[in-house]
């Protein structure tokens, strides 16, 4: 505990709490979609609330502490997608029981180690293009928003390039509390939708049957280790952090195994929010970043108490506050992810292929872009140059001089 309080502050709390608050912005609204779908009372959805971000509080912080790394959990943004469509057409109960048979595969994928050796083997260039192309959107998403609030953006925008210049550490909590400022001031905070209540658990007694594990577990489990896990540790590698990859995933197993009952479709390791707490905002010191972790942590276990705030919280601020703050949060994370794709010349050409089929959003027989920019990044790194030795993850080019430069 002296430790954590040595090495808090400020910078790091700010990233965890933006991270999380972004985590909540989109893929909170496709739960809420797939429960409209599925017709399922709002005592489940607040339960479904709770277990997703009780489950992501406890692992973030005990994963970040374990291993002094910004470890953010989420739920499954596409796994919450899927179940849209797959939720009207089985009973809740078989659901949980496809959630249970998802995460007991995940959670052999984890104790395994399988999948620490085939990510050690990823070329650094590649899985930067991966990354920089997951985060494509969101930097683009900031310009768009321009469109229909040109102030509430222009005034984000601006505020921070200025606090950049002059105190780079806080430019993303000026643009949060500008941001919010404009949104009060101008009467765009709908204050008559927040409410506060408490979330509740529910207990929903899992049924198993072949339809719902074909139908639903196995595609969780594809989605989950392909679109989740994979972008996740590539985030945590290109930032220099060796953490290997089997505690983390067969710990998410095992917190989403135990919270199934509860309406939790999966937990995993995060990827575009973790990318805002692994870079230089968050600290310059790589080492006292793992305070972001648990200060993300923090905020999902509070978040996650008060379910019905939560979800009034964000049906109150105009959507395009959320997408421009993401945007500039991630300003750092796009740039560094570039810069390592494109600093092996061997692998430019590679790393060029895996960036545009990520960014391009494309999905394939049910499996996402960030899988599909892994295998023809791969393809093409071996027809290119399978002669060549492929660089390490550990330590990407653009760590190393950054590495220098401190």
């Amino acid at each position: 505990m002296k430790a954590l309080i040595n090495d808090c502050s400020l910078s790091a709390v700010v990233a965890g709490f933006i991270a999380t608050v972004i985590s909540y912005a989109g893929p909170l609204v496709i739960i809420f979609q797939a429960a409209e779908s599925a017709s399922l009372s709002h005592a489940v959805l607040s339960s479904w609330v709770w277990a997703i971000s009780i489950g992501s509080a406890v692992l973030g912080i005990g994963l970040s502490l374990r291993y002094r790394v910004p470890v953010i959990i989420a739920w499954s943004a596409p796994g919450s997608a899927l179940l849209v469509a797959l939720l009207p057409q089985i009973s809740l109960n078989e659901a949980v029981g496809a959630y249970i048979v998802a995460s007991l595969i995940i959670f052999l994928v984890g104790i395994s180690g399988a999948f620490d050796r085939v990510i050690g083997k990823l070329p650094a260039a590649i899985s930067a293009g991966m990354l920089a192309g997951i985060l494509f959107s969101f930097g683009t998403g900031l310009f768009v928003s321009l469109r229909s609030q040109p102030l509430l953006v222009l005034a984000m925008f601006i505020s921070y390039l200025l606090v950049k210049r002059l105190l780079p550490r806080y430019a993303v909590l000026a643009v949060l509390l500008v941001g919010s400022a404009i949104a009060v001031a101008s009467g765009q905070l709908h204050q008559e939708a927040l409410v506060v209540g408490l979330a509740r658990p529910v207990w929903i007694s899992p049924e198993f049957s072949l339809a719902a594990s074909l139908n639903i577990a196995l595609p969780l489990v594809m989605l989950a280790l392909t679109g989740q896990f994979v972008p996740g540790m590539a985030v945590l590698r290109n930032a220099g952090y060796p953490t290997p990859a089997s505690p983390i995933i067969s710990s998410s197993a095992l917190g989403s195994l135990l919270l199934a009952p509860f309406a939790c479709h999966g937990l995993n390791l995060a990827a575009i929010t973790a990318a805002i707490c692994t870079g230089r905002e968050a600290h310059e010191d790589p080492a006292r970043r793992y305070v972001a972790g648990v200060a993300g942590g923090l905020v999902y276990l509070l978040l996650g108490l008060f379910g019905a705030t939560l979800v009034s919280l964000f049906s109150a601020f105009p959507r395009e506050l959320i997408a421009a703050l993401a945007g500039l949060a991630l300003f750092g994370a796009i740039g560094g992810a570039l810069a390592g794709a494109m600093a092996q010349p061997d692998d430019r050409e590679a790393a060029l292929i895996t960036f545009l089929v990520t960014a391009s959003g494309m999905s394939f027989l049910s499996l996402s872009a960030a899988f599909w920019g892994l295998v023809f990044g791969i393809a093409a790194h071996l027809l290119l140059g399978a002669h060549r030795v492929a660089q390490p993850t550990s330590q990407p080019a653009g760590l190393a001089r950054e590495e220098v430069a401190r």
